[in-house]
């Protein structure tokens, strides 16, 4: 080659690497210049969709572009995030999730999807407790007055989940393991019905959201006996955090929002921006407290990070316990 060549060529060369340089930037100021959609991977209903339906006004608004939220429920969950996995990794698809999210890679050996390599957290949108709750007639007020009627009664007591391998499920299998004590699952498909059992007292305890069982312990067709979390709520001050009697047990339900892994780092950028300002609104913090839920907004590292670690805790849990999908 030349030497008049080759400096064009370094130059066309020079040029083609500006452009490739330039493209996400230009691709991440465009975006979303379509609409965006959300995937719930749960029915309607819940907190889960309160909060699709609240990211859905908020970011249409923010972005002058349709959110569309299309619910894609089934096996716990699996379904719905594994359409977002195999979804193109260009941001125009992001999936809720829950913490089922966690737990699913430990009781499913046939996972669609790599829960760490397909996809890529964006932020922890929200936190909520679980309650611990009891028919009106066993005769417990707390959650240590539980533990000693359980070790003094094993095998005897029931209690309902809203489906095996939830976070509730494992939040008292997780119980039963810390405090020595031997209970029985009774599943769900959920939680409609199995209030209804605690309420008739053919089962004794249901382990749920708090935000799903207070206004059943308002009305006193069941009581309360603590909330699994690190401090009391501020939607329930007046219900003791479990760690006020037991150590370590700590069990919130959470809520994310994820994208297909190879999503360009600058979309994922634009969108982790715009919902954190989304979450961090008086209207969204004052709507989300209505139902329980704490907002987060943390970093897409701090996300991922948890996510990682929590998998590996839930995995523990399940190995301990002999937790099965049944």
């Amino acid at each position: 080659m030349f030497p008049q060549d080759r400096r064009q060529h370094l130059r066309s060369l020079g040029a083609c690497a500006l452009a490739a340089a330039a493209w996400p930037a230009l691709a991440a100021g465009a975006f979303p210049s379509k609409p965006v959609t959300l995937i719930v991977p749960n029915a309607p209903g819940g907190a889960i969709d309160l909060l699709a339906r609240l990211l859905e006004r908020q970011l249409s608004e923010r972005w002058k572009q349709p959110v569309l939220v299309v619910y894609k429920p089934g096996a716990g969950t699996v379904l719905g995030t594994d359409f977002v996995a195999k979804s193109a990794p260009d941001g125009y698809t992001l999936g809720l999730v829950v913490t089922s999210h966690v737990i699913n890679p430990a009781l499913r050996p046939k996972m669609p999807f790599d829960t760490l390599k397909d996809l890529t957290g964006i932020t922890q949108l929200a936190s909520s407790p679980i309650a611990i709750s009891a028919r009106p007639g066993l005769p417990v007020q707390n959650l240590q007055q539980l533990i000693d009627y359980a070790r003094r009664n094993p095998g005897k007591l029931s209690y309902a989940s809203p489906g095996s391998g939830s976070s509730m499920h494992l939040a008292a299998e997780r119980l039963k393991t810390l405090a020595g004590i031997d209970i029985l699952h009774t599943p769900y498909k959920g939680s409609g019905g199995a209030y209804q059992d605690v309420f008739g007292e053919r089962v004794d305890l249901i382990f749920d959201p708090l935000f799903s069982s207070l206004p059943h312990i308002k009305s006193g067709r069941m009581k309360a006996l603590a909330v699994i979390s690190a401090q009391r709520s501020p939607i329930a001050p007046e219900l003791p955090a479990a760690t006020e009697t037991l150590a370590g047990f700590v069990v919130d339900s959470i809520f994310g929002l994820v994208a297909p892994a190879a999503t360009p780092a600058p979309v994922l950028q634009t969108i982790h921006a715009d919902v954190v300002r989304v979450l961090r609104t008086e209207t969204m913090k004052a709507r989300m407290a209505e139902v329980g839920l704490t907002p987060v907004g943390n970093s897409a590292a701090e996300f991922n990070a948890f996510i990682r670690a929590d998998m590996a805790r839930w995995a523990q849990v399940v190995k301990q316990a002999g937790v099965t999908l049944d």
